[in-house]
């Protein structure tokens, strides 16, 4: 895609066969056969990987843990190089998020975060830094009062974390600087100015203002992001750029973004 940088993996690849204990986020889950259940799950060390859990459906003190979606779980699992699915041995609760599950919108915009990390994370590579931002989104997701500018904040350093970052610095064609007549091209993947706009019907206008509501959330930490205001304008431009753009360079439509209004 435009502008996407190569990602590479940020740790050395497990042995063929070993025992791996690891912090896990639930992403989704579904039943097998009569006892088991499938998950998969976005660790810490590990990336992202598909466990079974055998009996669990039988005996629900085999596991610590009923593996809700969006829960944290500290987990053990039999490692083989050559299968997609991992024999889990071991899963115990560590975070559950009884706030989130008691709102509706909270629990789709959770819902949403796990569909965007599965969707751009491929399988068993370490992101750390997309873990951390995942948990910290779910544990403010617990209190907040403002849950669209939150999926914004997430979608927007998701992006910039995975390698697939707009480019908001330029003309993403002829490198012109920023000014009031810049559009935003889905599938350039950034910023073009009134010259180079020509047919793109991928484009929308965008304001400065939104331009550098983006750039702030980039370059900011969380805490200091949470306390950023934004206008309707802004709110609105971000929904309908953000969305757009991640349909686009992920070529497939997050079934809990419907829900977002």
């Amino acid at each position: 895609h435009a502008h996407a940088r190569q990602r590479k993996s940020r740790s050395s690849p497990p042995e063929e066969k070993m025992i791996l204990k690891t912090e896990g986020i639930v992403l989704k889950r579904f039943d097998f056969r009569e006892t088991s259940r499938i998950a998969t799950f976005f660790t810490r060390d590990h990336g992202k990987i598909k466990g079974v859990l055998k009996g669990i459906r039988k005996d629900h003190k085999k596991f610590g843990s009923n593996i809700d979606q969006f829960s944290v779980n500290d987990i053990v699992y039999y490692f083989h190089r050559d299968a997609d699915l991992h024999l889990v041995g071991q899963c115990d609760l560590k975070a559950f998020f009884f706030k989130i599950r008691q709102d509706v919108k909270r629990t789709l915009a959770a819902s949403y975060a796990l569909e965007l990390v599965d969707a751009i994370m491929p399988t068993e590579e370490k992101n750390e830094p997309i873990y951390d931002l995942l948990l910290r989104y779910l544990n403010t997701l617990e209190d907040t009062d403002d849950v669209n500018k939150l999926v914004h904040v997430f979608q927007i350093k998701i992006l910039l974390l995975s390698g697939f970052r707009p480019f908001l610095d330029s003309c993403v064609v002829c490198q012109a600087k920023i000014s009031p007549k810049m559009h935003f091209s889905m599938k350039l993947g950034g910023l073009i100015c009134e010259n180079c706009y020509g047919n793109d019907h991928s484009a929308t206008h965008v304001s400065r203002g939104t331009i550098a509501t983006l750039t702030h959330i980039e370059k900011h930490e969380w805490e200091n992001i949470l306390r950023l205001k934004l206008t309707a304008l802004t709110q609105k431009e971000l929904k309908f750029i953000l969305n757009n753009f991640l349909v686009y360079h992920l070529e497939r439509h997050m079934r809990s973004a419907r829900y977002l209004k």
